[in-house]
């Protein structure tokens, strides 16, 4: 063991050679494989859920398979331009992105420009698709975060004033998102935004002061909303209204059983024809672990942990050479990306209230795609700076 330590630290302090700079033309290779491995099971699932739903809705099966191929194609284009954007630009239009955001969140709650579905007014119509405002501003957020920590440093972690700053920004994006209602986007971009906090070394007990004030509210919220508080009591027990409030649960929890260890085959799933509502979008991973059972839901579990890891590695690297920004916004990024699947896999699977949110890289929906392409493109933006300032990741 010490001498495969002393062999790994004399490779660290090794300068780029030849053969480094062709990975770093490359990006982070193992980071690309996952992210590729990801789209192309969720475009093969995304056909799989739908093709019964856009049949009976449309008369096209593949309606949505062929719009989320579209979606990919785009976003792997954006993904692409945004490697290629120098992280400095990225820090100094994280103002205006924010700014635009906020505008945006604005914008979605005029009446007659935001679209209501399902009772939330959550999206603008741009015409060849819909855009869900707030999954621009959780990136918008994360951008100005990452640089607002760069600028005040030193205040956030030693001034109670420059801790609770970001915070008060925080409470705007609260306001407008449970206007909206979008209490989901609300609990991923909060617990982002103090996981960024902390990794940039608040003070602790601070820290565990405005945790438990923000648990406090989000509980108050929840107990305080009844459709809200009815996910919460329908969570403990789907079983007890399972052809009502608990109808969505519980036909989730029936499609992982019937996948058993290996599932019943693509394309074999039951709870997809019409059992289980939004199979292609927030329910996607269920009819997955019924077609691909226990072994292919823990290949997605294993990829999703594998982007996340990749995600902090990058980000300390960047903190290694220097380059702060870049780790900010990289735990910021993997911040998001595991939070939302977390919280994507554990409605599916029955550990936590329903909540109206995609799995990222894999779920239909244009917004989400899009954005979680240009978060992978901007950490392969930061492993690139990071290896041209003679560091490997």
């Amino acid at each position: 063991m010490i001498g495969a330590n002393v062999l790994w630290r004399g490779y660290r302090q090794q300068p780029l050679r030849r053969s480094h700079m062709t990975a770093v033309a490359q990006g982070d290779v193992p980071l690309l494989l996952a992210v590729a491995a990801l789209l192309a099971l969720g475009l093969l699932m995304v056909g799989s859920a739908s093709i019964s739903i856009a049949d009976r809705q449309l008369g096209a099966p593949f309606h949505y398979l062929l719009r989320q191929g579209v979606y990919v194609a785009v976003g792997v284009l954006m993904a692409f331009v945004t490697v290629q954007v120098p992280l400095a630009v990225w820090q100094r239009i994280g103002p205006l992105l924010l700014l635009s955001s906020l505008a945006l969140l604005l914008l979605v709650l005029v009446p007659g420009l935001g679209r209501n579905v399902n009772g939330a007014t959550r999206w603008l119509s741009l015409g060849v698709f819909n855009l869900q405002v707030s999954e621009l501003a959780k990136l918008a957020l994360i951008v100005y975060a990452a640089g607002y920590l760069v600028r005040r440093g030193e205040e956030v972690r030693t001034t109670v004033k420059g801790f609770l700053k970001p915070l008060g920004l925080l409470v705007v994006f609260a306001l407008l998102l449970l206007l909206q209602p979008d209490f989901g986007a609300l609990v991923v971009l909060g617990a982002t935004l103090l996981g960024m906090l902390f990794l940039a070394g608040v003070r602790l007990w601070l820290f565990g002061l405005l945790v438990a004030a923000a648990g406090g509210a989000l509980a108050l919220l929840a107990v305080t909303s009844p459709y809200r508080m009815e996910r919460l009591t329908t969570f403990m027990n789907p079983w007890a209204d399972p052809f009502n409030s608990g109808f969505q649960l519980t036909q989730a929890l029936i499609a992982f059983g019937r996948g058993d260890w290996f599932g019943v085959g693509l394309g074999g799933s039951v709870q997809k024809l019409f059992y289980l509502p939004e199979a292609h979008t927030d329910f996607l991973f269920a009819v997955l672990a019924e077609e691909l059972g226990l072994f292919g839901a823990l290949g997605v579990i294993v990829l999703f942990g594998f982007v996340v890891w990749r995600g902090f590695v990058i980000g300390r690297a960047a903190a290694q050479v220097g380059a702060h920004f870049g780790a900010y916004l990289s735990y910021g990024i993997a911040l998001l990306i595991g939070l939302q699947a977390v919280i994507n896999l554990g409605v599916n699977m029955g550990v936590l209230p329903t909540k109206g949110l995609t799995l990222p890289l894999m779920s239909y929906g244009g917004s989400s795609m899009l954005v979680s392409c240009i978060a992978v493109g901007l950490l392969l933006r930061v492993d690139r700076e990071n290896r041209r300032g003679g560091r490997t990741s």
